[in-house]
This record gives structure tokens, sequence and C-alpha cells, in this order.
């Protein structure tokens, strides 16, 4: 039976309708998963540094896509829930090709400069040009992978999250192969498996625009362009949040690295790449039921229906609550298959990382309910406070972290620092929610 965003929603419904934005973001995160594999094990530790090195620079720019979708679904979920179809499509039209636009602009200015932002990373030699390498290619796609991010949530606002959940599945799928094929059988290299991401990511881009422009069954259709920037600001404000949330983890990684070049040397950088790689999966859960209930918030909250709404939060907690804890226990069981699994080629290195997984862990306990807290304010149009979560969690806290607690516990503190920040995120995130409790009436 089709869920409609206007349903009263019970656990099981949730859960179903929130189900396949979760696995569009966990199967997302696995592209460069793949790739971390597959140059890890078939191109080398040097390399696999590189990708590591240069990867906060590529999602920073590839975020502004999540930004116009998150922030826009809102948007146009609200004004769906006000009775508007028309205006909501004007707007889901608008936000498309003003994205792609955006992506074409991105993606040259990043293979203009990508050689000088590598340099400021710390690369050199051999490092920096397979940062710049790497980089190039896999910034030829970015309008693909923009739109890829943006449809995610378009797909779930349109109440065809299965459709999204399909497109990615056959993207990241040819994703896996193509790594395996030019990768491991052929031997492509970097070139190869930023090439094998941008192929797959063609699908992940060019099936919603042929589904979209088509007529449908769905709430949402492409049109032509018309320009409405007073829809255009608001929804970038409502996305600023997670954009900003994307950012601030590229620039902490970046921090991250840095201080691991100095401790560790490249070592160091290989293994927080491993904590990134599973990270991103995990965190991909809460994000993706961020995402999936989004436009359920936004609906009912522009229909008035305040006492879903409570609903709504209340079931989420609890949600939030449970997939905490089963992320926190297989982190700690998976940590030393997944350590060999990528970097087993090398017994200190596959130790250093396991140890600094398990550390790691306790921040998916926490992080949760920060990265739900700061996307249903989104959903509730408030990008400002949404936008501050974000950012306290991930930029202020974790900068504060990862330069004061080395100073304290030594190396230690640059994998506590995470677990510390989440903490101080939750502990935010609860006093907003009690703060404008009466505001939204939830």
């Amino acid at each position: 039976m089709k869920i409609q965003l206007s349903d009263r929603f019970d656990y099981g419904k949730l859960i179903r309708f929130t189900l396949p934005s979760i696995g569009m973001l966990v199967f997302t995160s696995i592209y460069g998963v793949v790739d971390g594999y597959f140059v890890s094990n078939y191109v080398g530790e040097k390399s696999f540094a590189a990708v590591n090195l240069i990867m906060p620079v590529l999602m920073i720019l590839s975020m502004f896509g999540f930004m116009f979708g998150t922030g826009g679904s809102a948007l146009i979920a609200k004004t769906l829930g006000e009775g508007d179809k028309e205006k909501a499509n004007r707007i889901f039209s608008m936000l498309v090709w003003v994205s792609a636009l955006a992506g074409v602009i991105l993606a040259v200015a990043g293979i203009v400069f990508l050689p000088q932002i590598a340099a400021l990373l710390g690369a050199e030699g051999e490092l920096l040009e397979d940062c710049v390498l790497y980089g190039r290619c896999f910034l030829a796609a970015l309008p693909l992978f923009m739109l890829q991010q943006e449809f995610q949530s378009f797909f779930v606002v349109a109440e065809r999250p299965n459709l999204g959940l399909y497109t990615i599945l056959a993207a990241g799928v040819m994703n896996m192969v193509l790594d395996a094929l030019v990768v491991g059988v052929c031997r492509g290299g970097l070139v190869g498996a930023a090439v094998a991401t941008g192929i797959s990511q063609l699908v992940g881009a060019a099936v919603p625009l042929v589904y979209f422009a088509r007529k449908n069954t769905s709430l949402l259709r492409l049109g032509a362009f018309r320009w409405d920037g007073k829809s255009l600001l608001k929804s970038c404000v409502n996305g600023s949040s997670e954009l900003m949330s994307n950012i601030s983890m590229s620039l902490v990684s970046m921090l991250y690295n840095a201080q691991l070049l100095k401790y560790y040397g490249d070592q160091g950088v290989s293994a927080y790449g491993v904590l990134m790689y599973v990270s991103l999966i995990f965190s991909g859960v809460f994000i993706g039921y961020s995402v999936g209930i989004a436009p359920v918030v936004g609906y009912h909250y522009g229909a008035g229906n305040h006492g879903e709404l409570k609903g709504l939060l209340q079931k989420s907690t609890v949600l939030v609550g449970v997939f905490s804890v089963c992320m926190f226990a297989a982190s700690l069981l998976l940590a030393s298959p997944l350590a060999r699994l990528f970097v087993g080629y090398n017994a200190e290195l596959t130790d250093l990382t396991v140890y600094a997984f398990r550390i790691f862990s306790f921040s998916f306990l926490f992080c949760g309910f920060a990265i739900f807290a700061s996307g249903f304010f989104t959903a509730l149009n408030n990008g400002v406070v949404s936008a501050v979560i974000s950012f306290l969690r991930t930029l202020v806290f974790q900068v504060a972290a990862i330069l004061l607690l080395p100073l304290l516990f030594g190396v230690d503190g640059i994998w506590y620092s995470i677990v510390v920040a989440e903490v101080f995120a939750v502990l935010v995130a609860v006093v907003f929610l009690f703060a404008l409790r009466k505001k939204y009436r939830y």
C-alpha cells in the first residue's frame, strides 16, 4: 500500500517510509568506500593516502547538491501541505536547473585550483600528483554527483522513496563492478577508480531526470525554468545546515589529517581514512532517516497537524536511540575485520586502525541524535537553528577537541576528539528542542 505524506505514521509505517532513504544514503557512502578499498589494495598505500587527503575537498563541492535537495524538499513539502502543488513543482524545477549549473561552475573552479588546494593540505611530491590526478577525474562528473545527491531528497517528497533507492542501488552496483574490472583486473589505478565512480553517478543523475521530466504519477514533475529568488534563498537557508555539516566535516577531516601526519605520518592518514569510510556508512543511516522523515515533518507542519508533529518527534527519538546502540555494537564487532579488509597488508597499520576504531565507536552512541535534531529543524523550515546545531557539532566542538585533547592526553586525544564533540552536540540539540517546543507545538 502506498504511503503518503499526509498519512498518520506509526512505527511500522515510519520505518517503511524512511528505509529507502536510509538505503540511498548508505549506498551513496559506499561509493567512496569501494574506491578506497580498490585503491588501497590494488594501487598502494601512498595512493590510498592521497584519496583520503583530497576527498574532503571533493565532498565540500559535491554537497551543494545535498543543500539544494534537503533545503528545497523541506520548502516543497511545506508548500504541498499548504495545498499549492503548482508552486511546489515550480520550486522543484528551478532547483534542479540551478543545481546543474552550479555543478558545472564548481567543477571548473575545482579543476583549475586543485593543485594549490592539495599543496595547502600538506601534499607534496608523489602524494600531490596523486591528489590532483584523482581529484580532477572525480570533478569532471561533479554536476552528475550533485544532481544525484539532490534527487535523493526529491524522490522522498515526491512519495517515491523506493524508486530513489532502486536508482542508487543500480548506480552503486555499477560502481562496484566497474571498480573491480577497471582497478582490480585492468589495473587502471587512480584514474580508473575515479572514472568508475563518475560513470555510476551518470546513472544516479540520468534516471531521475528522465523520470521527472516525463509525465508521472508522483507529486513532482520537472518543467521549464522559472526564476524564484525568494524560494531559492529559502531553500539555501533551509539546507545550509546540511551544507555546513558536510563542509565542516571536510574541514575537520583536513585538520585530523594534518595532526595525524605530524604524529603518525602517512599511516595515520590511512588509518583515519578507514574510520571515515565506516563513519560515512553508519552516519548515512542517521542522515538517511532524517532525509526520509523531513518531508513528512514539513508536510504536517505546513498543514498545521501539531499532534502528528509531536508523535513524529517522539517516535523518531526512540528509533534513533535503537539505531545508535546497533551502530555502536556493530562498530566494535567489525573493527578488526574492516581494518584487515582495507589495510591488512600492513600489520602495524592494521593494529593502529583497530585501536583507533574501538575508541571512535563510542561516537555512534551520540551522533544520531544531533543529526536528527538538525534535520528536524530543517524540515520545520528553521534553517538558522538547524545550521547552528550542525556548525557547533561538526566544526566548533570538533576543532576545539582535536586541538586541545592531544595536549592533555597525547596522541590518543585525537581519537577521543570526535566522541567528546558529539556529546556536546547532543546537549545543544536538547536545549534547542526544549526551548522551541511551544513555538512549533511538537
